[in-house]
């Protein structure tokens, strides 16, 4: 829940709870442990919400057609300016009840690969909380790499690709007579590597130590 950004923790009669064990598992996120509310019942828990998702694995009959978690999650974001939502999972052993899913508006399914459908509370919080953020906030772009040059312009490359290929006959290697499609192939790579300055320099520079002309200078 706090990876994704989530903080408000409500549980539904636990067995046990303060718990050391859970507190070691939380691996830090002992915050949303402590400010977790405790209640009863589940329509206790639910009160007040505008909209409540039921997590389950099982067709259920009687019930309201169900959602993949990715449309769910866009369902309950867009809710969101109307009041507070819930996602609701069972335990790990039972799931929810019909009468426990019968209280939600809406219930999901996972899309997991059917011939092999197990999946555990905490995996399936953690893809929810996931799709949740996803829907909720716009990531952009990832950041970018460190370290991260200029991009090589059109020109610096098409220098680059004509020293590559003039040290290619020079060495023997391309046959002047017959250069097939060599330089068409190497713009083609280059064009997929998205080349930097610094590395078309030093490439340039290796070429001209081949070569024997000393050291490249752009």
């Amino acid at each position: 829940m706090k990876v994704m950004g989530l903080s408000r923790l409500v549980l539904v009669n636990p067995q046990k709870f303060p718990d050391a064990q859970a507190a070691a598992m939380a691996a830090g996120a002992t915050d949303i442990l402590a400010a977790a509310q405790v209640v009863s019942s589940l329509p206790e828990a639910l009160s007040g919400t505008v909209l409540a998702v039921a997590m389950s694995a099982r067709r259920r009959e009687l019930a309201t057609p169900a959602l993949w978690a990715r449309e769910a999650a866009a369902e309950m974001v867009a809710q969101t300016v109307h009041g507070d939502v819930a996602l609701v999972f069972g335990n790990e052993t039972a799931g929810l009840s019909n009468e426990e899913l019968a209280q939600c508006r809406r219930w999901a399914m996972i899309p997991v690969n059917p011939d092999f459908s197990s999946l555990n509370v905490a995996a399936a919080v953690q893809v929810m909380c996931y799709e949740l953020r996803l829907a909720a906030l716009n990531p952009g772009l990832p950041p970018e790499i460190s370290g991260a040059g200029l991009p090589a312009t059109h020109d610096e490359i098409e220098h680059f690709v004509t020293h590559l290929e003039q040290a290619a006959l020079g060495c023997g290697f391309l046959d002047p007579a017959s250069p097939k499609r060599f330089t068409l192939r190497m713009r083609r790579l280059f064009s997929r590597a998205v080349l930097e300055k610094e590395e078309v320099n030093i490439l340039r520079g290796l070429l001209a130590a081949l070569e024997g002309k000393g050291k490249f200078r752009p």
